[in-house]
Formats: structure tokens, C-alpha cells, sequence
């Protein structure tokens, strides 16, 4: 395991609550927050993809880390989501998380054009990075799944070495363990923070020297991956693990993003938790029996919300 990393441990791609007119709800969100760090989060990966943050305007990113803040979320403890397909608005959002306090920021390739060259990529961020300026600290963001645009060793080893102290670690959304060992081998020995984006792969990681992991299901599924990060070179974690990998299972087993929001709505007992803006659509009736049939198979028994 890659030690003092800056989000090291379990980081929530926290879901984003929402009123019944889709508006922010700025308190519920907050008090999800609370209880992640609360239940075993070291830190929330607020504004990505399973927080709808391609579903939200700039404005409205800008007033969730504010409204997170007002409600005394820790700037330092939250890593938004700050990448667009626009470099300013990138670079606006990515500013306005370093001034109220956010160590790092995570970013997206700008993922409207497809196909680009390794050169393309390394010309915007390094225009993104040099516009930023500030203190906070730049982590990329994996998903070829939804982006199209996958970051390859070689392209790291380019940025990294154009930005020295500027650009620490990356979340790896690919499902692909050979993937995320390749960013922990070629890089995480000079610091560089791989985080799992599947739970599935968390102790494996850990084990080659990754940092930790940002993922959806640690909206419900927190505990047991603290559990396996703190005992990650013990027996203990194998059975944490296996737990673990089972929630995952389950809540990719229906919609990812409303199966997260539907399990937080039947912990907490506030159905407004299911409230999702299209193109996402809630569960039907038989998606959530076969949603929380599979998550209480699982074994895993949920703190309950204040």
C-alpha cells in the first residue's frame, strides 16, 4: 500500500441530493457527507460521474462545493470533479475548489472529441494545469467506459514530467486490474496515487502499492472497504474483501447510479433520495427487489443515516 498518500484510504463518488424539481438539496447532501466520514470515508469524491455532475451546470457545481462547505464539510476532505469538455470552464471549476480549500481536483480528458493524439491531450492539460496555478493538486480521471479517451502509461510519464509536484495520482474506472497495475508499477514508487475505481479490485491493489479507492458503492458500502484498507497485509481483509466485492456485485446488477440513490432512500427512510435527472431513471418496483435482494445477500448490514 502506498503510504501518507493525500486521499489515501476509501474515497465516496458521493451521489448528488436532489429535490423533486431536480434542484440541489444542499442539506440532504450534506448530511450524506457526515455520515460517510462518519463510516469509514477518508474522503468524498463529491461532483463525478455517479454524482450526475455531467447533468449539473457550472453555476451549479460551484454551488455544491459552497454548499457543502457553508454546512461544514471539510474543503480538505472533498475531491470534486472539475473536468469538462471546456478548458475554461474546467479551469474556472478546477479554481474555485482550490480557493475554498480542496487539496486535489479530479479531471476528466476532455471527452467530447474522440480519438485524440497523445500530443492533443498533453497540450490541454498542460494548458488547464498552467491556468490553475494555486496549490491544489491534479488527479485524472479513468473511464474509457464513458469517456472514450483512456490515459496510457506513456501519456502519464509525458504529463508528469512536463508538470513536476503538480499532477498526483489518477482513479482508474476501467474494471481493468492489469490497467490499474500498470499505473502502480510504473509510477506509485515516486508517489504517484493509484485509486480503484471497482471495489472488486481494492485489496488486490493495495497489495502492488496503490493508494486506496474512489468508487460509487462506497456510498453504502464504506466500512467494509476501511476494514480491508486497514488490514490490507492481514488475514482479516480476505473475508472483508469477499463481502465487499459482493456489494459491488449487487448494485451493478441494476442502473448503478438510482440503485445507489435507492439504497441511501431506504437507509435514511427519505424517499426524495431517488430523485435522479434524465437521462437516469429510478429503479421500477422489480429492479429494487432485485436490488436489495442481492445487497442483503450480501451479508453487509448498513449503519444507519442520523
Amino acid at each position: 500500500m502506498l503510504k501518507d498518500a493525500l486521499y489515501g484510504g476509501i474515497n465516496a463518488a458521493v451521489v448528488t441530493a436532489m429535490n423533486a424539481d431536480l434542484s440541489i438539496d444542499f442539506d440532504r447532501m450534506a448530511a450524506h457527507c457526515r455520515w460517510l466520514l462518519a463510516n469509514g470515508c477518508s474522503g468524498l469524491a463529491v461532483l463525478g460521474t455517479t454524482g450526475e455532475a455531467n447533468s449539473l451546470g457550472v453555476s451549479e457545481r460551484i454551488a455544491v462545493l459552497e454548499g457543502l462547505a457553508e454546512r461544514g464539510i471539510p474543503a480538505a476532505k472533498m475531491l470534486p470533479g472539475t473536468g469538462t469538455t471546456s478548458m475554461t470552464d474546467t479551469v474556472l471549476l478546477t479554481r474555485n475548489a482550490d480557493e475554498l480549500g480542496c487539496r486535489g481536483a479530479l479531471l476528466l480528458p476532455p471527452f467530447y472529441y474522440k480519438n485524440p493524439s497523445d500530443d492533443g491531450l498533453l497540450a490541454y492539460f498542460n494548458e488547464v494545469i498552467q491556468r490553475v496555478g494555486g496549490d491544489i493538486k491534479l488527479y485524472l480521471y479513468n473511464f474509457p467506459q464513458q469517456s472514450a479517451i483512456p490515459f496510457s502509461v506513456d501519456f502519464i510519464a509525458r504529463l508528469l514530467g512536463a508538470n513536476p509536484g503538480k499532477v498526483k495520482g489518477i482513479k482508474d474506472s476501467s474494471g481493468d486490474y492489469a490497467n490499474s497495475l500498470a499505473y502502480v508499477e510504473a509510477f506509485a514508487r515516486d508517489g504517484f496515487e493509484v485509486y480503484a475505481g471497482d471495489d472488486s479490485l481494492l485489496l488486490s491493489l493495495l497489495r502492488k502499492g496503490s493508494a486506496g479507492s474512489i468508487t460509487a458503492a462506497s456510498n453504502v458500502n464504506c466500512a467494509l472497504g476501511a476494514e480491508v484498507y486497514a488490514n490490507w497485509d492481514g488475514a482479516k481483509a480476505a473475508a472483508a474483501q469477499e463481502v465487499l466485492s459482493a456489494t459491488r456485485k449487487a448494485v451493478t446488477a441494476v442502473p448503478l447510479i438510482p440503485a445507489l440513490k435507492t439504497l441511501v432512500a431506504r437507509n435514511t427512510g427519505d424517499l426524495r433520495w431517488v430523485n435522479i435527472r434524465p437521462p437516469h431513471l429510478a429503479l421500477t418496483e422489480a429492479q429494487t427487489a432485485a436490488l436489495f435482494s442481492l445487497f442483503d445477500a450480501s451479508g453487509i448490514r448498513l449503519a444507519k443515516a442520523a
